[in-house]
């Protein structure tokens, strides 16, 4: 697998974690009731990062420092995942438990990525 497809399953993870976070936590979402904004971060970020792709396939070394930092950025999300497991909410610990695993994964395949552009050059 290459370093933009495991950015873009990372995207998707994170998309479609946040909108199914969105409409658990906001069960009135669609009546135009919003309690809690929390969800719109993974959601976020993982448009940013869906629009860094083309970017990170042509090998622009900006575009993929920018979505390597997202990355960063959406795997520094420990602290949600400990407090859905203190609290028993197992769909949450999940959620958040694959965004993490998928931004993992992306992160590995950028730093392969970046150490096989290295050798090359």
């Amino acid at each position: 697998m290459t370093s933009h497809k495991a950015s873009f399953i990372n995207a998707i993870t994170l998309i479609a974690m946040g909108v199914w976070g969105l409409i658990n936590i906001n069960p009135e979402i669609f009546s135009g009731i919003l309690e809690n904004k929390s969800p719109f971060i993974p959601i976020t970020l993982g448009i940013l990062i869906a629009i860094c792709n083309n970017g990170i396939k042509s090998g622009n070394k900006l575009i993929a420092h920018v979505a390597v930092l997202l990355t960063l950025i959406s795997f520094a999300n420990l602290m949600p995942l400990f407090k859905a497991i203190s609290d028993g909410r197992i769909d949450a610990a999940l959620r958040v438990l694959l965004m993490l695993i998928s931004s993992l994964l992306a992160m590995i395949y950028f730093i392969k990525s970046f150490i096989k552009n290295r050798k090359a050059s």
